[in-house]
């Protein structure tokens, strides 16, 4: 249930294509919701039909026409509705790199640093790409200027979590490395069990 709650406050940013609508949850809503453009595009239709949006067609000269959407006032109340009521459980993690390092004590230490590794870039890459979606929401203005002055303000506050979650995963990243690196090569015994130097 929670796409269409996603969408429509996407919408909250003003008329958009089904496009439009899949860049921004790339860039806006990358960091708490995901979602591929096929399941946008169905909850679109779905949206549409329980008239909670509205579609409109624009013709184009060289280019197939196009559908912009908008939210109709039952659209906005049902969002404020969903936007006071509390959820209905807490935010559980469900990570698979979590259940290869819990797995970790029976496979060579270079294939877990490998891979926490790879998480550590993706954390700075998504670190660089919410650094530049920030720069763009404050224009200018100091955060202090922005959360006061700007007519909304939910957008950088998911940024901030957004930002939070991914610094935490670095410093997780660095911390498991460390570990990693202190407990030293695998070696083999020569009786052919393994320990870890260190």
């Amino acid at each position: 249930m929670s796409l269409r709650y996603a969408v429509l406050a996407a919408l909250l940013e003003g008329e958009a294509s089904g496009y439009e609508l899949s860049k921004l949850f790339d860039v806006s809503f990358a960091n708490f919701w995901a979602s591929t453009p096929q399941q946008l595009y169905r909850e679109l239709e779905r949206l549409a039909g329980d008239g909670l949006i509205e579609a409109r067609v624009v013709r184009q000269e060289r280019r197939p026409d196009k559908r912009m959407f908008s939210l109709t006032e039952a659209g906005r109340a049902g969002l404020d509705h969903f936007a006071a009521t509390p959820p209905r459980r807490p935010t559980a993690i469900r990570d698979e790199l979590l259940i290869k390092i819990q797995a970790m004590d029976g496979v060579p230490p270079e294939a877990t640093r490998a891979l926490v590794e790879e998480r550590r870039d993706w954390a700075l890459g998504k670190l660089a790409r919410y650094a530049r979606v920030r720069e763009r929401l404050l224009d200018g203005r100091t955060e202090e200027e922005y959360l006061r002055d700007a007519d909304r303000i939910g957008p950088y506050l998911t940024l901030l979590g957004g930002i939070g979650f991914e610094e935490e995963n670095l410093r997780w990243c660095e911390r498991v490395l460390t570990v990693l690196a202190g407990r030293g090569e695998r070696t083999a015994e020569p009786s052919g069990t393994a320990r870890w130097d260190g």
